[in-house]
């Protein structure tokens, strides 16, 4: 029975995500926010809310956990494809400048977002939680840049290659890095919290396993590099050990305390670089991992959300004010520090729209922040339509602050 129903929540979920990822692609919106909304609207924002018996009967609660175990699979192969893209080449003459931007980008919205949770607290956090939890991990959900998502705009807009975007990659990629590393510290902090014992024992396996795959692990994956020298492409070997390395590493941060998604984003991250091999082995994973498995966290998400929470006037009050705040951080940080670094205002006013864009890694911290149980679903329903909202302005804002026609002719003066 449970099967059945899964076939036909799949089927359903890939026609509504591409259905309304192209309708999304008309507007020259990026296919994931087609598919962010399209997982929200076959929850009970939409269809449970206009046809409740085929909502129930198609999405019965006891299914959801076969749809959530696929969706955590999928999640944890897009990690390790998000650790492949992660190059700290892109670094190269803009370290300095794309360190200390994407710190600002993340510094200032982190606390501004603390404080409006000192406000919210009382209203939006479950009882449970601490203060401080609550406040740690809306600063960081504020903080989020999504690097896959920022390098798809870029990639579309031909602006890979400018200034602008030549940065505005390097800032995401600082940023992702230490999203995951604060995240990391947060989820030893509240998962240990009544154990001061097991947090140290914690804090320090993560930092040795840090170290052993880095130093120890990073250095033996080279043969698989050479090896893909040799060969000129990615065998279903090579692919294999690739995925058994994913998931050992997921499992084993998983079980020091962290998360699955640390590891596999890590283990993506340590791979060689050598003769294009991440590129190769991510076309390999990619067309499957996005395609079919990523839609099922979208509609995963959006089962867990609903706006009928926030049927009370006061509480929309605070949902737009999340989303001015998350936008006034996140814009404001960027383009004061990129404007110091002697950008343009037009050129650091895009970076600051570009790094403003959240997509899916948010989604991916706040199921991980609902899950811990450190955010209430009222809250988390909010922060889904403040990515929505980050992620949906980013292309219209972009092409009015940053015309394709200036980006171009200052192209054509640099040649």
């Amino acid at each position: 029975m449970h099967f059945s129903t899964l076939l036909v929540q799949i089927v359903l979920i890939l026609v509504a995500t591409r259905l309304v990822g192209w309708l999304l692609r008309r507007i020259h919106q990026p296919q994931v926010v087609g598919e962010m909304i399209a997982g929200i609207l076959l929850g009970p924002t939409l269809l449970g809310w206009l046809l409740p018996g085929v909502s129930a009967a198609v999405f019965p609660a006891d299914s959801l956990d076969n749809l959530n175990a696929l969706s955590q699979i999928g999640l944890v192969l897009f990690m390790f494809l998000v650790g492949l893209e992660f190059d700290s080449r892109v670094l190269r003459g803009h370290g300095h400048t794309a360190v200390v931007t994407s710190h600002a980008s993340i510094l200032v919205p982190f606390i501004l977002g603390a404080l409006l949770a000192i406000f919210l607290y009382p209203v939006l956090s479950p009882s449970s939680v601490p203060l401080l939890h609550f406040a740690l991990f809306t600063g960081l959900a504020m903080s989020i840049t999504a690097f896959p998502v920022l390098a798809r705009i870029l990639a579309e807009r031909n602006l890979l290659r400018t200034r602008v975007g030549a940065l505005a990659i390097a800032c995401a990629a600082v940023d992702d890095v230490t999203a995951w590393c604060v995240l990391a510290a947060i989820l030893l902090l509240t998962r240990s919290a009544d154990q001061a014992a097991s947090f140290v024992v914690t804090l320090l396996g993560s930092l040795a396993y840090i170290g052993v795959m880095v130093f120890g692990v990073r250095p033996m994956l080279r043969a698989l590099g050479k090896y893909y020298e040799q060969r000129g492409e990615i065998t279903q070997d090579m692919l294999a050990i690739a995925l058994l390395l994913a998931l050992i590493s997921a499992f084993i941060t998983e079980t020091l305390g962290i998360h699955a998604l640390f590891g596999a984003f890590l283990m993506g991250a340590i791979m060689p670089r050598n003769a294009n091999f991440g590129h190769a082995l991510s076309q390999k994973l990619e067309s499957l991992t996005v395609t079919l498995l990523l839609p099922l966290f979208f509609a995963f998400t959006g089962l867990r959300t609903s706006i009928s929470f926030l049927s009370d006037g006061q509480l929309w009050i605070y949902c737009v004010v999340i989303i001015g705040v998350a936008i006034l951080g996140k814009v404001s940080g960027s383009t004061l520090a990129s404007r110091w670094f002697g950008m343009s205002w037009r050129e650091a006013g895009a970076l600051g729209v570009l790094m403003n864009t959240r997509g899916l890694i948010e989604l991916v911290f706040l199921n991980i922040g609902l899950d811990i149980g450190v955010i209430s679903p009222t809250f988390f329903s909010m922060m889904v339509l403040m990515a929505l909202v980050t992620t949906f302005m980013t292309s219209p804002l972009l092409a009015w602050i940053y015309p394709a026609r200036i980006y171009s002719l200052e192209a054509a003066a640099e040649k």
